[in-house]
């Protein structure tokens, strides 16, 4: 296993798995409750993976941060079952929380890194790699097919002002940030998430041979 940058936690960000709230354009095509279901498996894979990240050295620590409050019955059982901390994302939009949450987190470790429920692919590996990268850059992001990213990885606080979510734009409107900056960055190989009808397929394909169950 690659060495991990010292100290580093990984910061999971999530939503209470309600139909109509999460997947919402998955849901379009196969429905509010199986749309919620998908993001149950994907948050518990995601889980999966960060607990085997931190049984290899990857990270020091795994914080849950949930949507929109860590104080559910649901999320209680996430964290008994993973050992997170728990936290809950503060209002506004996707940068804002981000940006509060990775500042928070940076008083308890040296770096962060911070990953949705989307992207089945980011397992002990990949996040170990991750580390490593960003043990000689200031950030790093994991790219995603369709534009986003489904890592951030620091070690000081980041810029997230003026980027499109949720659109093409959110890569380059990122990088962007950490030009205006100054900061040095890197980014990961690319790799694909579960957001659309399209997705499904191969999330599908995967999920059989994981067999990992969700909570």
């Amino acid at each position: 296993m690659v060495a991990a940058a010292a100290h580093a936690s990984l910061l999971v960000f999530a939503k209470e798995p309600t139909p109509g709230s999460v997947k919402t354009r998955l849901a379009e095509a196969i429905g509010a409750a199986r749309a919620a279901q998908i993001y149950r498996e994907l948050t518990a894979l995601t889980l999966a993976h960060a607990v085997a990240a931190r049984r290899a050295g990857v990270i020091d620590k795994i914080e849950l941060w949930c949507a929109p409050s860590a104080d559910s019955p649901y999320f209680r059982g996430l964290g008994t079952a993973h050992h997170c901390s728990m936290h809950t994302q503060e209002h506004g939009d996707l940068g804002a929380r981000m940006t509060d949450a990775i500042a928070d987190a940076l008083t308890r470790a040296d770096a962060v890194l911070l990953v949705g429920t989307d992207c089945p692919l980011l397992d002990a590996h990949r996040l170990a790699d991750a580390a490593a990268l960003l043990a000689h850059h200031d950030a790093i992001l994991g790219p995603a097919e369709d534009g986003g990213y489904v890592l951030v990885g620091t070690r000081r606080p980041l810029p997230f002002a003026a980027v499109r979510w949720s659109s093409p734009h959110a890569m380059d409107d990122t990088t962007a940030g950490f030009a205006r900056a100054g900061m040095h960055w890197a980014a990961l190989p690319v790799l694909w998430d579960v957001d659309e009808p399209a997705d499904l397929a191969r999330w599908e394909a995967l999920h059989h041979t994981l067999r990992v169950t969700a909570p």
